[in-house]
């Protein structure tokens, strides 16, 4: 039997199924190729769908024969407007899903009900997934062609290895550049912001030209700020980029614009500096290209009058006119503007045109800053943390994503904090990891030195750019901090450079001391979150998306679980439950997750398996208590790795259980139980009308020391969820392999709702470092709570480490001291996609 051809029209965003005709196939179609499946070695199982859908009377078809299939690529794209349309808006986004049966590959468009699967990270590439109920969209504008719509799917485990080499089933689909399924949108968008270029139609390295200037008038910016409004043709400019904006995504579905992209310029002459504006397809075909320090002559461009609203930022030199009245407007056409990259050794002397200047600091200058002050930055990556994301408006699809990092110049113990936001430059975003050299320009200075612990740290701003590789001939390599911390670099060993930590929960920025501050400064519609409410919010959160609350409650149980191997990469429900109750995650990966066209999100009865989160750490400086966070959390000597089972509680408030026996067994048991549960939960516990587990610690949620031979591969775990697959190089470790930075365990808090009816699970990680030996202990709760920071009893000349068992005796004796006292709890909440939550308590306020 012969397979399926390739449409006969593959035009920009339909690339669809070309339908089997019998007489036609045999004759060859336009533009297609003819596979037989007869000389395929296994039947294709696509091939087979295609048939069973094109022989129906329906339009809809449950399959009979249901074979699992690999996906290799979700890709996300903005659907316009379209006659007819019954996709119900929202969603704006549309999802195309690329699967494999190991024959063919087919790409295929995913039922926008079943897009919260690609929400929470369930559906992605390398797992293996089961359609079950398929349907067929029909292209009514062009001849024989159909999209194969997947409409009930069942998402399994992710795949050890995914076969790449399949080819397409349709031809049209391989053609570049790529084009979605549906609307007339000619690209594909990032898979998890609107910020990053994404696919094959953004273009680079565009080189610069040798230029004949002798019939070239040239016009200066501040002459053509008195003149714009009385010509009609501009006479060329010649400028120096001093700032290059990240991209701005423009898309609305009723807004036919084929790359809606938008993106800013700061130039300058020796007249002054404007603005220039880059539209629509001219940024695929030169952003990439662009970079801060090039110089470009400018043809064909128009003016206008500026944008009221936007505020430029402002010039490195004082000396620089700001012209604010016009901005130049780039476009591919009306009327084509020319764009030429002129090198430097073209350049004459007397063009006068600006040098690039920079605005280095040193960490130790950092402290005297002012508060919104603009900065750049260089030095060596000591943590990198995960990529997570933050609605850019309630109830919005669009996202930013950021990631929190550590830089260290040498000037200072402290290192730049510094919430990197994408930039753009997804090539570095995703590679950044620690002991690379790396710098970041255009950062702005946040501060708040009236709240416990004192807020200081940088932030990108639309202008930032960052750099990891490649600094020579770089135009900053002049500046003279740069070389300073290029010589301190060079004199250190690598072992003075190997305490670096990658990834895990990273609570920041913290919360302030008081609960009258955090109102001033939450941004949360609601300030308090019903503890009903909480169930809720976590369902609605996406992949990678993190959000603070803050629940009244009262504490009315705690568990201290130790730090170990085996408690890391096994469940909660394996370790640390009752072996008689039944374990909830486990029955959460057994559970079949089948979702279908129409169907609501599941709402779960049952309580949704623990989640918890990583310790708060900062990872260089060493902070008195006054300042908040300690640092440099070094490893204590860990419980051996069996694994530790949970017994029932009694009805004792406090226990703490240590083993007699001698064995191994015994002194692995030895830390289990350090817990106390108050008189009233001990009451409440078994009338709940809910209780919500979200104390499990997933490996995903643990810092981990950095390993340079494996960087990438941790760089791929704490980076986003890739919308094509990448086949592993050789055989990968397994995440939970790294050595935790963490030092002392975490601790599960039960937190009861003010009207005894729902209560809920959440971890807390407290940390110490032995070089804090001489401070005092914080010997209650309440403070260990507001630090994250435990503080170990004083050890003269710092020569024992101190025992984690009593720290954690300590804090769980100090936690009585909270029985039955209205607390309210700050939780952050992160998705981590595939079903998993974590939840993490903060910081813990008692009423002012």
């Amino acid at each position: 039997m012969s397979g399926e051809s390739g449409q006969p029209e593959a035009g920009p965003s339909h690339a669809g199924l070309y339908w089997p005709h019998p007489e036609r196939d045999r004759a060859g179609v336009p533009g297609g190729v003819i596979r037989r499946a007869g000389g395929q070695r296994h039947r294709s199982w696509i091939q087979k769908v295609i048939e069973q859908i094109t022989d129906s009377p329906k339009q809809c078809v449950s399959l009979t024969e249901v074979v699992p299939v690999t996906v290799l690529a979700v890709q996300r794209y903005l659907l316009e407007d379209e006659p007819r349309d019954t996709v119900p808006k929202p969603p704006l986004y549309c999802y195309d899903v690329t699967i494999s049966d190991g024959v063919y590959q087919e790409k295929c468009y995913l039922d926008p009900s079943l897009n919260f699967l690609v929400y929470q990270n369930i559906l992605k590439v390398g797992i293996e997934m089961s359609i079950s109920r398929v349907s067929c969209l029909y292209n009514e504008k062009r001849l024989g062609q159909g999209i194969l719509c997947i409409d009930k799917v069942h998402c399994g485990e992710t795949l050890d290895y995914v076969s790449v080499e399949t080819p397409f089933r349709n031809r049209a689909h391989e053609e570049k550049p790529e084009r979605p399924l549906r609307g007339g949108r000619s690209h594909y968008l990032a898979l998890w912001n609107n910020e990053d270029p994404y696919g094959d139609i953004w273009k680079a390295n565009k080189q610069p030209e040798e230029f004949n200037f002798n019939n070239t008038k040239i016009i200066s910016l501040s002459h053509l700020e008195m003149t714009w409004n009385n010509r009609k043709n501009f006479p060329a400019l010649l400028v120096r980029i001093l700032h290059k904006s990240k991209l701005r995504y423009c898309g609305k579905p009723n807004k036919r614009l084929i790359e809606p992209y938008q993106t800013y310029l700061e130039v300058a002459d020796s007249s002054g500096i404007v603005s220039v504006i880059m539209w629509n397809a001219l940024c695929p075909e030169w952003y990439k290209s662009l970079r801060v320090g090039l110089v470009l002559l400018l043809q064909d461009y128009s003016v206008k009058k500026s944008y009221p609203f936007r505020i430029q930022p402002d010039p490195v030199d004082p000396q620089m006119k700001l012209i604010s009245t016009m901005e130049i407007c780039l476009y591919l056409r009306d009327p084509p503007t020319n764009i030429v990259i002129i090198s430097e050794k073209h350049l004459k002397s007397e063009w006068k045109l600006p040098k690039l200047i920079n605005r280095f600091i040193t960490r130790s200058e950092l402290d005297d800053m002012p508060e919104k002050g603009i900065c750049d930055v260089i030095g060596v990556l000591s943590f990198v943390g995960r990529v997570q994301r933050s609605k850019k408006r309630e109830n919005s699809e669009d996202f930013w994503s950021y990631r929190w990092i550590h830089i260290v110049d040498g000037t200072s113990e402290q290192p730049f904090i510094v919430q990197l936001f994408s930039t753009s430059q997804p090539e570095v975003f995703e590679n950044i990891y620690p002991m690379k050299n790396f710098i970041c320009t255009q950062l702005r200075v946040v501060r708040n030195n009236s709240q416990v612990p004192n807020l200081l740290y940088l932030t990108t701003t639309n202008e930032s750019r960052v750099f990891i590789t490649g600094h020579r001939g770089q135009p900053y390599t002049s500046d003279t901090k740069v070389k300073n911390f290029i010589r301190w670099i060079k004199t250190k060993t690598d072992s003075e450079v190997k305490n670096t930590v990658i990834g895990g929960y990273y609570p920041y920025p913290p919360v302030p001391e008081t609960f009258s501050k955090y109102s001033r400064f939450s941004k949360a519609e609601s300030l308090l979150t019903a503890i009903s409410e909480v169930r809720k919010v976590i369902e609605d959160l996406h992949y990678r998306e993190q959000k603070r609350i803050a629940i009244q409650g009262i504490i009315t149980a705690i568990k201290y679980i130790p730090h170990n191997h085996s408690a890391e990469s096994a469940p909660a429900s394996e370790t640390l439950r009752d072996d008689s109750q039944p374990s909830t995650s486990e029955a959460a990966r057994r559970e079949c997750h089948h979702h279908e066209r129409g169907s609501k999100r599941p709402q779960d009865d049952r309580p949704v398996e623990s989640q918890s989160t990583s310790v708060v750490f900062s990872i260089f400086a060493k902070r008195k208590v006054i300042q908040g966070p300690c640092g440099n959390p070094v490893p204590v000597p860990q419980p051996h790795s069996s694994q530790i089972k949970g017994s029932k509680h009694t009805p004792s408030t406090f226990h703490h259980r240590e083993s007699s026996s001698g064995s191994t067994t015994g002194k692995s048991r030895r830390l289990e139980s350090v817990r106390w549960e108050s008189h009233l939960w001990r009451n409440k516990k078994f009338s709940l009308r809910d209780h919500l587990h979200y104390s499990h610690v997933y490996p995903e949620s643990i810092p981990r020391k950095f390993v340079l031979e494996h960087g990438k591969f941790l760089a791929q775990q704490y980076n986003s969820q890739p919308a094509k697959y990448i086949p592993p190089e050789g055989r990968p470790p397994r995440l939970d392999e790294f050595q935790s930075a963490q030092s002392l365990g975490h601790f599960e808090v039960t937190i009861l709702g003010l009207n005894h009816e729902i209560a809920i699970d959440v971890a807390f990680l407290p940390m110490y470092s032995p070089e804090d030996v001489q401070t005092s202990q914080i010997d209650t709760f309440l403070t260990c709570m507001n630090y994250s920071c435990v503080y170990p009893p004083e050890a003269p000349g710092n020569e024992r480490v101190p025992d984690p068992k009593a720290i954690a005796g300590d804090i769980v004796k100090a936690a009585a001291e909270l029985d039955r006292v209205h607390i309210i709890c700050i939780l952050d909440i992160c998705n981590l996609g595939n079903n998993k939550v974590e939840v993490c308590l903060q910081r813990i306020y008692t009423p002012e």
